[in-house]
């Protein structure tokens, strides 16, 4: 985001609602710490916000090149120019009643790094990318962080992104019951590396007798679940098999 100096009136209106708090009053006038900057677009975008004077607008050429992805990482209003897959992240459980991404005997993993409220670099995302591809899990191909990776074998980013800063980015995974252990165990280490936050969803489908077999492996590891997050009622009619469809799988079927 840049600021039009001619046109700025100094007001302060804008300053509390940048959440990286990039925007700050010199010589009566707003100015970006470009470091700082999400590219969000908070400062345009809302109502609440919007500067009297128009003075804000995106740089041109946002879109284009490595800083672009701070805006598809931060704005939730746009679909990524960059890695060509729409949404930060994909449906997860809500239609996987339809989907079958999640089957009985697997679960599935959300991390998301820079959320709550602290933001993230993709130097510190690539610490849980790595981390978890050492256990050889297989990256969501519908998630547009995938298609930053150079190695996703090793779960590297690619180098031009590695400094770019973000609000969140969402690592997404499918795996099998038996690799929930050292999934925690692992995900638990690297929180102790990072030079931030991360909300951790974990996905599976009940038992017949409606148990959920994932809460006593938790119990165990000392992890307390909130099981009132989102909850599937199972009343769609599956199109397909997940594990039959991996081939033919269309990104846009399943990114919200």
């Amino acid at each position: 985001m840049l600021v039009d100096q001619e046109k700025c009136s100094g007001c302060g209106i804008c300053v509390p609602y940048c959440p990286a708090q990039a925007i700050s009053i010199v010589n009566k006038k707003a100015i970006i710490d470009r470091d700082a900057c999400l590219e969000c677009g908070n400062c345009i975008r809302s109502l609440v916000v919007r500067c009297p004077k128009g003075a804000f607008y995106e740089e041109p050429g946002l879109y284009e090149g490595p800083r672009a992805i701070r805006r598809f990482f931060s704005d939730p209003s746009t679909s990524h120019k960059v890695t060509k897959i729409p949404g930060r992240g994909t449906e997860e459980v809500k239609t996987n009643d339809v989907t079958g991404r999640v089957c009985r005997g697997e679960i599935g993993i959300a991390l998301e790094v820079g959320r709550p409220c602290l933001g993230t670099t993709m130097t510190e995302v690539e610490k849980c990318t790595m981390a978890l591809a050492e256990l050889g899990i297989e990256f969501e191909e519908c998630n547009p962080l995938t298609h930053l990776m150079e190695d996703r074998k090793k779960g590297t980013i690619q180098k031009q992104y590695k400094e770019e800063k973000l609000v969140s980015a969402i690592i997404e995974f499918a795996a099998d019951f038996k690799m929930l252990v050292p999934i925690m165990q692992r995900v638990k280490k690297v929180a102790q590396e990072l030079d931030t936050v991360f909300s951790l969803d974990l996905i599976c489908c009940y038992e017949d007798d409606g148990s959920l077999p994932v809460l006593p492996v938790l119990e165990e590891l000392g992890m307390k679940p909130r099981v009132n997050s989102k909850v599937n009622l199972g009343l769609g009619r599956p199109f397909k098999i997940y594990r039959e469809k991996k081939e033919e799988k269309v990104c846009d079927t399943f990114t919200a």
